[in-house]
């Protein structure tokens, strides 16, 4: 069986473009994987076909040969736009594996060690912007039984952050956690905003409300520093979404400068990439915690890795999303008492609709985080896009 095509789809889901890719055979077998990289979707698109000298009369089976070879000959290593390349041939190619054998992947990166995972949920806040409106979104999360919620409360910030500010910030996360309960986990969100000393006081203060993480407290090409911070405040920390291969992961787990990771499927080279880096953590103690907001291929995969990751501590979610994800995506997400249930298709176990996807072609999209409206991250008609269970006691 060789490799016939290469095919990019740029679909526009309000926050930004899912970038998804095919892979097609002479076998009659396709995979698809995702590379959705906010702002650079058309630059990813084009990196994915630089690939295709590679890919194309090749054994879609030589997964390895594949990523070793394309990263060994990039003389420009590394970085965003050819991780994120790789990433998305390469779950493609997973895919197609596990067609073959009909398996799902998680059976060919050592099996499953659970069948569910707890979530966290993202965007459920969508568009709050002051504290009230916060703790009003927050019912919710309580209410759908997640394990906890995330978001950044630092508004337009950028380094600094006044007084009032920082208040406002502390007092968004005091109403919030009274909405949501004593049970219900909070991860804070610095989107990598922070110089380290305004993000070591941002840090102490959340010491009173007993967070699970403060994420990305400082711009993420600063490991030192992210180490300095780690060192003087009593809050864990979550950072990698922004780290694309073992490389970068090598340094951040010498210098200790993290409790939990958070490496991107789309991002970090793919799926076995994924696999060693969470090994590496478990030998750590460190928690495997991927950064999951992108699309449903995406979402898929990092399925792929709850299920066989002993040190995966959490799934990241989009407590809803565009309305028409069912129609390009026939996922089959089932959501039990606030833990995503592992699916056991083969390969990822999950098929896009093209002419779906060319109903919502490419749009520019433009950094949300400093202009005041980050909060704006889901359309007025966004929904779920996952069945949920709950047993009756718990419901």
């Amino acid at each position: 069986m060789r490799i016939t095509a290469v095919k990019t789809y740029l679909c526009h889901c309000f926050r930004t473009n899912w970038v998804f890719v095919k892979i097609e055979t002479d076998g009659g077998l396709h995979g698809w994987g995702e590379a959705t990289l906010e702002y650079k979707e058309r630059t990813v698109a084009a990196a994915i076909h630089d690939l295709e000298y590679y890919l194309l009369g090749s054994n879609p089976g030589d997964i390895e040969k594949f990523r070793h070879d394309c990263y060994r000959d990039a003389y420009w290593r590394g970085g965003p736009v050819l991780m994120s390349a790789l990433a998305g041939v390469e779950m493609a190619l997973w895919d197609i594996k596990g067609k073959l054998l009909g398996v799902p992947v998680y059976e060919l990166l050592g099996g499953k060690v659970r069948d569910s995972v707890p979530c966290y949920v993202n965007g459920w806040f969508a568009p709050a912007r002051t504290p009230d409106e916060f703790a009003a979104k927050a019912v919710a999360v309580r209410e759908h039984g997640f394990l906890g919620c995330k978001w950044d409360p630092f508004g337009r910030a950028w380094q600094q952050i006044g007084k009032h500010e920082l208040a406002s910030a502390m007092e968004c996360i005091r109403q919030v956690s009274a909405a949501v309960g004593k049970d219900t986990l909070l991860l804070v969100e610095g989107h990598g905003r922070f110089d380290i000393p305004t993000a070591v006081t941002i840090g102490r203060q959340l010491e009173d409300f007993e967070i699970f993480w403060f994420e990305e407290p400082i711009p993420p090409d600063d490991l030192h520093g992210l180490r300095d911070v780690k060192n003087r405040v009593r809050v864990p920390i979550a950072t990698g979404e922004r780290l694309y291969n073992r490389y970068e992961y090598r340094q951040l787990f010498e210098l200790g400068a993290a409790d939990y990771i958070q490496p991107d499927v789309s991002h970090a080279g793919g799926l076995l990439e994924m696999r060693f880096l969470g090994a590496d953590a478990e030998t750590r103690h460190l928690g495997f915690c991927p950064h999951n907001p992108s699309g449903p291929v995406a979402n898929a995969a990092t399925l792929q890795l709850a299920a066989c990751v002993p040190n995966f501590v959490t799934l990241e979610m989009m407590m809803t999303d565009v309305p028409f994800r069912a129609e390009i995506a026939d996922e089959q997400l089932v959501l039990r008492n606030g833990r995503m249930v592992i699916p056991d298709r083969p390969g990822l176990g999950i098929e896009l609709n093209e002419d779906a996807l060319a109903r919502h072609p490419f749009v520019p999209t433009q950094l949300r985080h400093y202009r005041g409206d980050l909060t704006n991250i889901r359309p007025p008609d966004a929904c779920p896009y996952y069945a949920e269970e709950r047993d009756a006691l718990k419901g």
